[in-house]
């Protein structure tokens, strides 16, 4: 017997086997949209596995709507130190400490993190592996040590913060939602990239928080929502002390740790540190999509039934596109349980989905703004009610009075709202729910709300539309004058 070993056999290197799993459904990625899918799904019996290879909660919990709304919470509370004159209350310089903010903004992580915890969803009976996936074939994805088959599959993986390819970025060193809130030295001068919505919270609250701030803009400082709600919010952003610069497109950086430089189309803009804020990408090039059979450009494609070309394969979230919200995500993952779970069919709609910048004031939207509505429907045809905040009890009792609503109204029918001001967020709930109902305005004229609310704006945007069709009526006027005479 020969005991001997050539060296080609001393080179071959035997990989070890993967473990082969068979699932009902596979989810891959663990945000908003994953998560909301596997506890369903879990829970209604079917036998789920759910890959996530960074962190459960995915950029909403750790990098994204969580951390930026406890990081602005603490610029409202050093701001209100600043303007309490008017109530009477000698305002102060609040002494600020940046990297305790900061702690404030983990700790607001860690307490939520529990609910997205992988502990938590092995609980509703999901296998949680802990890889990133790639497809090798239409049902069949590997992750780490696993060969994993599925009826079906759902894409989940969300998106990422986008850094255009502007020259000298690479040797400049910058920041993005990924790294700001691990940022522990106050910035003395913050450049934000980008005025949009992440740049422009991320701009107010650094601001109030003692840094000195400018935003660089191509376009128009949140272009995407209606002009005249977003000049409330500018206007408010640049009495604080936010330099708004828009046309300006950055053309190149230059400088390095703590002297950086911005060179635009309009002049050169230099600071301390840099923030890019200009837009998201969906994260697809891990998967290996080809490999599926799925079609892709910047985003998986799905029908309005979020189906993918791949007759197995559901895209959910940011990653399919359209609208890059949490809520989205999560809305997503719900729609995609009648027909994975149950064989019916069932649509995403995006007619109803609201969103909100959580700058102070407030700027929020639920579909069409003024400038669609009369596009879609024709100036003829669509009613704008509006109604402003200093003309709203609470609102002047808090000095919150800056800001209005429009609602936009075709035939009674609502088909779009647009606020702006304080709350605005929370308001918006209000007609996301007409929308999807498909109410008249007429449910709103007949909402009885608490007074003193803020919610009494809404109710008062509504009766806006009877003022013309009751109290500027002649024909109204007559028959009261009639029915008056007739009365015994």
């Amino acid at each position: 017997m020969n005991m001997q070993t050539t060296p080609d056999e001393m080179l071959t290197v035997k990989e070890p086997a993967m473990e082969e799993i068979k699932t009902d459904v596979l989810v891959i990625g663990a945000g908003s949209g994953g998560l909301s899918f596997a506890a369903g799904a879990s829970q209604m019996g079917a036998d789920v596995t759910l890959l996530e290879g960074h962190k459960m909660g995915g950029d909403c919990l750790n990098f994204g709507c969580v951390p930026s709304k406890a990081l602005i919470a603490a610029g409202k509370q050093a701001q209100a130190m600043r303007t309490g004159q008017k109530f009477g209350v000698t305002p102060v310089m609040p002494e600020v400490s940046y990297a305790e903010a900061k702690q404030h903004v983990h700790k607001v992580i860690e307490t939520i993190a529990p609910v997205d915890s992988q502990e938590r969803f092995e609980g509703f009976g999901v296998r949680v592996i802990r890889e990133y996936g790639r497809f090798v074939d239409k049902d069949t994805v590997e992750a780490g040590a696993y060969r994993i088959k599925a009826r079906r599959v759902v894409i989940a993986t969300g998106s990422s913060p986008f850094v255009p390819p502007i020259p000298g970025l690479d040797d400049v060193p910058y920041e993005t939602n990924e790294t700001i809130f691990d940022l522990m030295e106050q910035p003395a001068h913050l450049i934000v990239v980008g005025g949009g919505p992440i740049g422009m919270e991320m701009a107010q609250a650094h601001v109030r928080l003692g840094c000195k701030v400018t935003v660089i803009e191509g376009g128009k400082a949140l272009g995407k929502d209606d002009p005249e709600m977003a000049e409330v919010v500018l206007k408010r952003l640049r009495a604080e002390g936010v330099e708004i610069i828009e046309g300006a497109q950055a053309e190149r950086v230059s400088g390095a740790a703590g002297a950086v430089t911005v060179h635009t189309s309009q002049g050169d803009y230099s600071g301390t540190h840099l923030l890019m804020a200009v837009g998201r990408k969906a994260n697809i090039d891990r998967l290996n999509l080809d490999a599926a059979g799925i079609k892709h450009d910047r985003a998986i494609r799905v029908g309005a039934d979020l189906r993918t070309t791949n007759k197995k394969v559901y895209a959910i979230g940011d990653v399919a596109g359209g609208f890059q919200f949490t809520h989205v995500a999560g809305y997503h993952g719900a729609t995609v349980i009648r027909p994975i779970l149950f064989g019916l069919p069932a649509k995403a709609r995006t007619d109803h989905i609201p969103w909100a910048t959580y700058t102070e004031p407030e700027l929020a939207q639920v579909g069409l703004t003024e400038a669609q509505a009369i596009k879609a429907h024709g100036k003829h045809a669509v009613e704008v009610l509006r109604f402003p905040y200093h003309e709203n009890d609470r609102a002047i009792a808090e000095g919150k009075t800056e800001g209005l609503i429009k609602v936009m109204v075709v035939k009674g029918r609502p088909v779009g709202a647009s606020i702006a001001g304080e709350k605005a967020g929370e308001l918006i709930g209000l007609w996301a729910l007409v929308l999807a109902n498909k109410l008249k305005i007429g449910a709103v004229a007949a909402m009885v709300a608490p007074y003193p609310t803020l919610g009494e704006i809404s109710k008062r945007a509504a009766g806006q539309y009877y003022v013309p069709r009751l109290f500027e009526n002649e024909t109204v006027k007559r028959v009261v004058r009639f029915v008056q005479k007739v009365l015994p």
